[in-house]
Formats: structure tokens, sequence, C-alpha cells
């Protein structure tokens, strides 16, 4: 039986480049690099009708394998343009399980091994703890000013000179809608009113998931927050600064503003 597997190396992802140039998971009856005995083959639920598998290697495939011109190491961020939706999403889902795996491997409680229970779960061999995968869950607001202007902010952590939205994890006991206040708020100084939900976005790096909003300007003048933004400021749709990657819910929320939406939606 064929099966689908997800190979990764670090933050690499292995890929298959068909004749036509178009690219997709290694798909076969056995696992396209050499697996060691004690390398962890995580099965997740299958895509469509058939099975998925997915390993991490301590490096690269072989130089036959990548040399062979079908093969090639690449970043699961850039995965995004190179792979079907379906294939892209799976691949973020593999790397979420993996990283779960490589750090769950002992008890937090008594500190004992941790095994498999289920394909997402595990028992402590010594306690009974059990444990599933987590998410950090965070939420990103695009802020609109009328309807020609929008909040954009420059994260102090940011890897080039794009301009995102305002983002936070939600804290322990609030509420999604009480998060974008607060981060609003701490980020720029600025109150903000009718909060409306927009959509959501797993974010594999490592295991988060993106929940998106929308709001109104309500009042205050900006003060950036230096611990977190480089900048922060209001931008004309017209006059708009470098945005964030298409992959991104962000860019999501954004090209729905651009293209004259007020409703938001998925």
């Amino acid at each position: 039986m064929k099966r689908y597997y997800f190979v990764f190396c670090k933050d690499e992802l292995l890929l298959e480049k068909r004749a036509d140039g178009t690219y997709t998971i290694p798909l076969g009856e056995e696992p396209p690099t050499e697996v060691k005995p004690w390398t962890t083959v995580l099965s997740i639920e299958p895509l469509g009708d058939v099975e998925v598998k997915a390993y991490a290697v301590d490096a690269p495939p072989v130089d036959s394998l990548l040399n062979s011109a079908s093969f090639e190491m690449c970043p699961l961020r850039q995965s995004y343009y190179k792979l079907p939706s379906d294939l892209y999403l799976k691949a973020g889902k593999c790397a979420e399980l993996i990283y779960w795996d490589k750090n769950t491997k002992f008890c937090g409680v008594c500190g004992g091994p941790m095994q498999f229970h289920t394909d997402i779960s595990k028992r402590c061999k010594h306690c009974g703890k059990e444990v599933w995968p987590q998410l950090a869950t965070a939420i990103i607001v695009r802020i609109t000013r009328g309807n020609d202007e929008v909040l954009m902010a420059k994260g102090r952590n940011f890897r080039s000179d794009f301009y995102g939205l305002i983002a936070g994890f939600v804290e322990t006991g609030e509420t999604l809608e009480e998060t974008v206040v607060r981060e609003v708020r701490e980020e720029t100084g600025l109150t903000v009113k009718n909060i409306r939900y927009f959509g959501s976005q797993p974010w594999p790096f490592p295991s988060g998931l993106m929940v998106g909003f929308t709001a109104e300007y309500a009042h205050g003048q900006i003060h950036v927050q230096r611990e977190e933004l480089q900048n922060a400021a209001w931008f004309h749709r017209d006059h708009l600064p470098k945005l964030p990657e298409k992959l991104s819910i962000a860019r999501k929320l954004i090209d729905d503003w651009i293209n004259g939406s007020d409703a938001g939606g998925e």
C-alpha cells in the first residue's frame, strides 16, 4: 500500500518534483529515506484514502537522493508556494505532531517515560498521566479607521521590512475578544470597537492557532510598546507598506480589506 511520507529535517520538508515541474510529497510503499531503529514514525490521519506517515531525520537525506533531481529539501513556510493546499496543511500538522513527540518524551509529573496511547495521545508508564498535543492560541486583528485607513505594525522580531497586524497570545481566563482589546491597548494605546470574527488558521511554527478578527478604531493616540514593536502607524489603502506573505492570515485580512469587503469571512 502506498503512503505519503512527510520527512522533516529541522524546519525543512522533503519534496518530490514531478516531471511537469509541480511538487508533491513522496508517495510509496516504503519510506523514501533510511529509517533508523530508534526513529519514531508517526501515523497521521489519512489524506482522503491515502495513509499518512511522518518522521524526522537528523541530517538531510544522502546526496544520491537529493542529486536525483526528483527530490529537494524546502523550508516548511516556502512549501506553501510549491505544494497543493491539502498537502501543505497536512505538512503543517505533521510538523506539529513531530514537535510534540520530541518534547513529550518524559512525564511532567513524575519524570517517567511516556509512550503512545493513541496516535495523538501519550501515557506515562509510571503514573498514568496522559497528554495530548497543545496549541498556543493567538489573536490577530485588522483595525480600520474610516474606509481608507488601516493600522499596521512592524514587530521587533520581523525578519524583513514588511508590516503586519496587531497580534498576541491569549492569556489564561480571557475570551478571544478580551485578548483583542488588551493586545491593541498594550501595543498601541488605542481602543477599538465592533470586534468581529474573521477566520482562523493553523500556524505550525511550531504549534499555534491564529484567530483573526476585524475591529474599528474608537479613540486614542498611537503609543508604541517598544518591547514588542518597532513602529505602528495608519496607512492609506493607496500607500501601503510591504505586506506579509500570502501564506499568513494577516495577508488574508489585509487583502480582504483591499478588495473592499467589510464583512470578513473565511
